[in-house]
């Protein structure tokens, strides 16, 4: 007999402190415990929850930006790293799976950053950690590309857990990769865009793009959202004098769950800071698949063939220089041979 598992699922709608990682990971860990203990299986947060969102590059132009990244980048993290060393105690002693988004800084360059979601196991451990493959629009200023070799699902105890971050839970393709790898539980992390156009409703966005993939993929999707804090709006007062008015807007943040036919389950948050929960039951998957199985029955292999490249993508590669000759393969131009 088939058994799925069936436990709580803890979104996360909150602000960082804001460029401040050590106090950001202090106070995920204060969340972890909370949502531990009111049940949580499962604790997702925003999108680069650590430390902040580099809102600057929404508000002016990019040389005024430039020191603001300066400042990002001295407060990014290193994974491993003594920072997401903090979170993984409190899921380990909280016993939780953990999904959380950070700034990750490039170990070889000081001016590369990754918007990077990062994937805790209940034992503590790093289980993987996915990089977004594009930032989104105006974060082209900040971050750098991912590569293939993070779009992963990871196998745990409550089931087969993947994510993606904000703006690529619109990649049709990067979802499916995920899906056809068996995902179940997928955490989208976003955070909250009030520059958005005016015409933007960003917390129903947020809902549709969730909606969407748990009804195409039949799977739960828990969405955590981070929220702007007077104490954002005040840095980026400092830049922008109508920085107040501009990050205020609400309907800019929704954080909740969607189950497998894709409708709306448990809690959810809007703009409000807190934890919302769900119970979620894995079996519910089931019916649903009978219908629709995109990854199986109702799908045309021999028609639509979608390849992903994950291999790493380095800025070099060595040949080490200890190596027998033998072992050192010599790249010759097209077309020459070494005779």
């Amino acid at each position: 007999m088939l058994e799925l598992p069936k436990f709580k699922a803890a979104a996360v709608q909150a602000a960082p402190v804001f460029l401040d990682a050590m106090a950001t990971v202090s106070k995920s860990a204060d969340l972890i415990r909370e949502a531990a203990a009111n049940g949580a299986a499962i604790v997702a947060f925003p999108e680069v929850f650590v430390p902040g969102y580099p809102y600057w590059s929404w508000l002016t132009d990019p040389v005024s930006c430039s020191p603001w990244f300066e400042k990002l980048a001295r407060s990014a993290i290193l994974l491993p790293g003594p920072e997401i060393a903090v979170v993984q105690a409190a899921a380990r002693a909280a016993g939780v799976h953990v999904v959380i988004g950070v700034n990750e800084r490039s170990p070889v360059s000081l001016g590369t950053l990754f918007n990077t979601l990062v994937f805790i196991s209940p034992d503590g451990a790093i289980i993987g950690k996915h990089r977004k493959l594009v930032p989104t629009w105006a974060e082209k200023m900040t971050w750098a590309h991912g590569d293939g070799s993070s779009l992963k699902v990871y196998d745990t105890a409550i089931g087969p857990i993947g994510a993606l971050a904000c703006g690529e839970n619109t990649n049709t393709l990067a979802r499916f990769t995920l899906m056809a790898q068996g995902e179940l539980v997928h955490v989208a992390s976003y955070i909250a865009l009030p520059t958005a156009p005016p015409d933007y409703d960003m917390a129903e966005a947020i809902k549709v793009r969730a909606m969407a993939h748990s009804f195409e993929g039949k799977l739960f999707t828990i969405v955590s959202c981070s929220t702007v804090s007077q104490d954002i709006i005040a840095e980026m007062e400092k830049l922008v004098p109508d920085a107040r008015a501009r990050l205020e807007r609400k309907n800019s943040a929704f954080s909740g769950f969607i189950g497998p036919d894709g409708r709306l389950i448990g809690d959810f948050l809007i703009d409000e800071e807190g934890i919302a929960y769900a119970e979620i039951d894995l079996g519910k998957c089931i019916q649903p698949k009978q219908m629709h199985d995109i990854i199986g029955h109702y799908n045309r292999f021999d028609v639509f063939d979608l390849r992903v490249n994950r291999q790493p993508q380095n800025p070099v590669t060595f040949a080490d220089p200890a190596s027998p000759p033998s072992e050192i393969t010599e790249r010759l131009p097209s077309g020459e041979s070494d005779q």
